[in-house]
């Protein structure tokens, strides 16, 4: 067995062998960026599929790892041969939903938002089969439950980034495992400049989001200008800690929105069923620019200290994603990153209705999470900045969702 076979099997994944399950697209004229560095957690390979070349002030970069062999190429999470036996590697949503204790599906009275940037041609194709494979409600344009447009509202879409859907991809999946029956609306940034963003996170609001998940981020340098495009009291606005550990980046940091740092999630043999660690890459630390919430206590941190709460995003412990590979072809993957947390914690909101008082409401429902103590994400002076602790720390917030009620 390989080693990278062995790590799956170790933490319960099927592993499979044979060509890729893939599935033609509409032609596209894709963006060509560049993929992040080769990374490792636990014998897994993966990478940001967001790279950082060329990344300018007031950009962002998506929070997206994918699992890959040691030269950086994707492995696939399933052969061509589908049967019973033959799931996706990585968890799905029913493995998702044991762990953080969501029985409640959502109703279609709520939706939820994902704000991303660039076009993805395919995405209610693919978001059909990942739903389809978990046993998940139908969720089309025909049926009113999906929505796709740019970030002024309207149906002209940007040109495809294949980085860049794929993480919209996993953001699609992660809240339909959460909500299955929340509806979808999917806002298209122009590209990925704070300035797109923003006014996608507007639009979002505008057209009746009750939550909006956003896994992305940056510098906080020059941010201020556009922080108010996550100020919209009532709507629950989760967005990604980031993925280079120890270290705070925009708009996580933002003292309106609900900052989601990172886990890695273990099968064991305690009460719950599962074992969490903060995830070395999740972003943490004290805010440079925005002050400290009223409802934030934490001592070391004279402003805003990210996370709030935490979710599974360590590649090692990945999920199963069906996305694009390139802009003609489709294929079941394995993802890691912040960039899972936020929109799985954003489905979560969607079960409890969306309605939120900014990043308040789990400082009022500490029972209601799952504590993670142990871990870190960098050096801090050994402080629960970047190392886990009991009630607080920087990595996993307050910890992570023990059911609905905390959101």
């Amino acid at each position: 067995m390989s080693l990278y076979k062995w790590a799956l099997a170790a933490l319960g994944f099927a592993t499979v062998t044979g060509s890729v399950s893939v599935a033609s697209a509409a032609p596209a004229t894709p963006i060509q960026t560049m993929a992040g560095p080769i990374q490792i957690s636990g014998n897994v390979y993966h990478r940001s599929v967001c790279g950082r070349a060329g990344l300018q002030p007031q950009m962002a970069r998506c929070h997206a790892h994918v699992v890959t062999d040691s030269r950086g190429m994707i492995r696939f999470g399933k052969s061509v041969t589908a049967n019973a036996l033959n799931a996706p590697s990585g968890y799905g949503a029913a493995d998702l939903r044991n762990a953080y204790k969501v029985t409640g599906s959502g109703s279609s009275t709520v939706t939820v938002a994902v704000v991303d940037a660039y076009g993805y041609p395919n995405a209610e194709r693919d978001l059909g089969t990942y739903r389809a494979q978990y046993g998940l409600p139908a969720c089309t344009t025909a049926n009113g439950c999906f929505r796709k447009v740019n970030q002024s509202g309207g149906t002209t879409y940007p040109a495809m980034d294949t980085g860049w859907a794929q993480e919209t991809a996993l953001d699609l999946d992660m809240v339909s495992a959460m909500c299955p029956n929340c509806h979808i609306l999917l806002v298209q940034a122009s590209t990925a400049s704070y300035s797109a963003l923003a006014t996608a996170e507007n639009t979002a609001a505008r057209l009746g989001a009750h939550v909006i998940s956003n896994s992305y981020g940056g510098g906080e340098s020059g941010s201020s200008y556009y922080e108010g495009a996550y100020n919209h009291p009532g709507i629950a606005i989760t967005v990604s800690s980031g993925d280079d550990g120890y270290g705070v980046q925009f708009p996580a940091s933002s003292p309106h929105v609900t900052a989601v740092g990172g886990t890695t999630l273990k099968r064991a043999s305690n009460t719950r069923g599962w074992a969490e660690t903060v995830w070395r890459g999740a972003g943490s630390g004290c805010s440079g620019y925005y002050a400290k919430p009223t409802w934030q206590k934490d001592g070391l941190c004279a402003r805003r200290t990210v996370a709030d709460v935490a979710a599974v995003a360590d590649p090692y412990s990945g999920v199963a994603v069906y996305g694009p590979t390139s802009s003609t072809a489709s294929a079941w993957m394995i993802f890691g990153g912040t960039s899972v947390a936020a929109p799985l914690v954003a489905g979560i909101y969607g079960v409890n209705g969306g309605s939120v008082s900014f990043g308040h409401d789990p400082y009022n429902h500490l029972t209601s999470l799952f504590d993670v103590t142990s871990g870190s994400n960098g050096s801090c002076g050994g402080s629960y900045l970047c190392t886990g602790a009991a009630a607080y720390d920087g990595p996993s917030g307050l910890g992570t969702p023990n059911g609905p009620t905390a959101f």
